[in-house]
């Protein structure tokens, strides 16, 4: 059995939705109940590892997913945003000793985005839940 939490940004939902929808369907499939599932929208990729944070702490769930996406075109400051999400959410992991999963795109643009959502580069969603599957029982391997 596992229990996964999912923090997801709500800015570029168009895409971020879609993420979330692919990596409950793939958790689903994998055999994780639904019920077993907690997903927490936030306003944007930056405040996805205070949420995290707050799931790893808690003690409940063995992974925690972190989606989101950052598309050039949409930020003046994306360079910064990429950074501190992803030192964020490392760090998450690394204190926390939890698998948090950067299930967050950043591309150049919306259709780069979208090539990552069931297009030429598959799915970063799945992806997103198989990999927390596997470090969770990497995790309890060890």
């Amino acid at each position: 059995m596992y229990k996964i939490a999912i923090v997801v940004s709500r800015f570029n939902s168009v895409v971020t939705e879609k993420l979330l929808d692919g990596t409950r369907a793939r958790l689903i499939k994998l055999g994780v109940s639904e019920g077993e599932i907690a997903v927490t929208k936030v306003p944007g990729a930056v405040e996805l590892p205070l949420v995290a944070k707050q799931y790893a702490e808690c003690k409940k769930y063995d992974a925690v997913i972190c989606l989101g996406a950052v598309i050039r075109g949409e930020t003046t400051h994306y360079d910064y945003v990429c950074q501190q999400v992803s030192y964020g959410c490392q760090r998450v992991a690394l204190d926390m000793d939890i698998p948090v999963i950067f299930g967050v795109l950043t591309t150049e643009n919306r259709e780069q985005a979208f090539d990552r959502l069931g297009g030429e580069h598959g799915h970063k969603g799945y992806d997103s839940a198989d990999t927390a599957i596997e470090m969770i029982n990497i995790m309890r391997s060890l």
